[in-house]
């Protein structure tokens, strides 16, 4: 005897609505400030003769074309089930999040090569303040963007308003060295080097940064199930049921930030299969009331014969 319930079809009306305003208000003001880093980073970087503070405002260009990625594709995993998708559209927020990462992964190597092969050049002057007044910019203005745009994914539990977040604080961590090498070789101008060395350390934050955003989404791709607390809690919630004997087999997929759930309740097998069906129902009403990640269940119910021995899954 199997109940499922689509959680998507109880949602209020006005939710995917007040999601897509938000998700449009993450995008524009994360182009807007990113635009105007970007240029500061760029500009100051080549009037002040920095590697580094070039690399940072590369990195800034990237941040604008990451949101406006997550902006596009918004409108795609944001609709609701239908023939050809019938568990959601999802699956385009984890692809959109593991591009996010390849392409930082390759923005990485590439800032990093072209700053280790230009390590033994010198500079006729050292970098100019100029250069070090923007990264300072970046570290302030990335850090706002990061605590602003990870508030709104989180409550969204969106992992791609979430990694974009990630991306805009590896971007200001990004700059506290730059803003040392810059300030070191404009101090000490025979240590021009530094300069060459703040890129390299940009290139690895970036690269810090892709394998935070990729390593979860690639997980998803493989369906790779919930964590261990999760399913303890999908376990505890579904027992609350006074008719249900056991709760067994528990099995979690994610679909983009969302969390399907397959699991077994044992019951009286006397019961008729109206009163199974109804036991099914305020299990997957307690799931999905008490568990905001959960979209969609499946509750099979069975027979005391089907119980398994305590301490199994």
């Amino acid at each position: 005897m199997t109940a499922t319930r689509v959680i998507n079809d109880i949602e209020p009306p006005g939710k995917p609505r007040a999601q897509d305003e938000l998700i449009k208000k993450v995008t524009w003001i994360g182009v807007a400030v990113n635009i105007v880093l970007a240029a500061l980073k760029l500009f100051a970087g080549i009037c002040g003769d920095s590697q580094a503070v070039v690399a940072d405002g590369v990195e800034s260009l990237l941040d604008v074309f990451t949101v406006m990625l997550v902006y596009a594709a918004s409108r795609f995993w944001m609709r609701p089930p239908d023939d050809t998708h019938p568990f959601g559209h999802g699956r385009m927020e984890t692809l959109v999040a593991v591009f996010i990462g390849v392409s930082l992964v390759g923005a990485a190597v590439g800032i990093g090569w072209e700053s280790i092969a230009t390590l033994h050049e010198k500079h006729f002057a050292p970098p100019g303040w100029i250069a070090a007044v923007a990264a300072f910019a970046s570290i302030v203005g990335k850090e706002v963007l990061y605590r602003w745009t990870a508030a709104v994914g989180r409550r969204m539990k969106s992992s791609a308003v979430i990694a974009t977040a990630l991306h805009y604080r590896s971007d200001s961590f990004s700059s506290y060295p730059v803003l040392l090498a810059v300030a070191g070789a404009i101090l000490f101008p025979g240590w021009s080097f530094l300069d060459h060395v703040g890129a390299v350390v940009v290139s690895i934050f970036i690269l810090h940064s892709a394998f935070q955003i990729t390593w979860p989404s690639l997980k998803e791709l493989i369906d790779a199930g919930a964590p261990v607390e999760i399913r303890k809690q999908i376990r505890e919630i579904a027992g609350t049921n006074k008719n249900v004997i056991q709760v067994h087999d528990i099995r979690t997929r994610y679909i983009g930030s969302s969390l399907q759930v397959v699991l077994h309740l044992v019951v009286d097998g006397g019961i008729t299969v109206r009163e199974g069906h109804a036991i099914a129902e305020d299990v997957e009403h307690r799931l999905s009331r008490e568990i905001d990640e959960v979209v969609d269940v499946v509750a099979h119910v069975e027979p005391p014969e089907g119980a398994v021995e305590e301490g199994m899954p």
